[in-house]
């Protein structure tokens, strides 16, 4: 006889419930944002080159814009960031050395969930 799901209630519904609370407040904020009116660029103007100097708060080009040094960096160090992270989580450390990560192709690993061949040993061929 099946039963009726029922919810569980706890501690561990706070994580969720602080992300729908910030889920609605940025929702709120980009909702309730102005923008300015667009601008059109001249005939002659050197989109690219202006870009590129705007980019560094730079008053060198000839359409004019926002800085955007801050966001530039910001972005720098958050790919920076994820890199660090990925690289991290590739390796994995045995007796103080790092080794890569399945470097057997997985076989150890697979043949430990099927319960076959001890994990330890390698006949060198695919199965």
């Amino acid at each position: 006889m099946t039963t009726k799901p029922s919810l569980k209630t706890g501690s561990h519904l706070l994580p969720g419930l602080a992300a729908v609370a910030l889920f609605v407040v940025m929702a709120t904020a980009v909702l309730r944002a102005s923008f300015g009116d667009p601008r059109m660029f001249g005939p002659d103007a050197e989109i690219t080159a202006s870009i590129g100097y705007a980019m560094f708060n730079l008053d060198m080009g000839t359409v004019p814009g926002e800085g955007m040094l801050v966001a530039f960096i910001i972005i720098a160090v958050a790919l920076d960031a994820a890199l660090d992270g990925a690289v991290l989580l590739a390796k994995r450390e045995e007796d103080g050395s790092a080794v890569a990560l399945l470097a057997d192709g997985g076989r150890r690993v697979r043949d430990r969930f099927r319960g076959g061949a001890d994990a330890d040993t390698d006949d060198g061929g695919d199965r």
